[in-house]
């Protein structure tokens, strides 16, 4: 399953992009918002749908802001959630590989729909490597969140 949620900044990117995984035939689960809101705040949206992709291995989510560090940093308050910003596909493309990422934040103003497109068709198409030293390093992450 790939949830996507944004604030206003992000909001008609996301639609757009629900649109073209809709037509890719992706189950897509839109957590909100469902109109455009001016004074809406992303972690009302954001923080339930890195609560959805931690229910299970397989889920993912697509955040969306201005800048998209909001986003990002929001999601990655989940115990579980590993999201990541990007603007390139080579660079969400690593972030899948290298980091197993789950959440890609996109940052709506930095971003024209064509390019957004092939960031996300970047990262869903990359899988993760399970190369030793980045099972390691996510060890260490996991462990750091049981902890605390």
């Amino acid at each position: 399953m790939i949830y996507l949620a944004s604030d206003h900044g992000g909001f008609k990117l996301k639609e757009r992009i629900e649109k073209y995984l809709k037509e890719k035939d992706y189950d897509v689960v839109d957590v909100g918002p469902e109109k455009l809101d001016p004074t809406d705040d992303f972690p009302d949206f954001v923080i339930p749908l890195a609560k959805k992709v931690t229910e299970k291995p397989e889920n993912l989510g697509i955040a969306l802001c201005r800048n998209g560090v909001g986003v990002e940093i929001a999601a990655n308050k989940i115990d579980g959630v590993r999201a990541a910003l990007s603007w390139d596909p080579r660079h969400a493309a690593s972030s899948r590989r290298d980091d197993n990422s789950n959440v890609l934040a996109l940052p709506a103003d930095y971003l024209d729909e064509k390019k957004a497109i092939e960031v996300l068709e970047a990262w869903l198409s990359t899988p993760y490597a399970k190369e030793p030293r980045f099972e390691r390093r996510l060890k260490k992450i996991e462990k750091e969140e049981n902890e605390n």
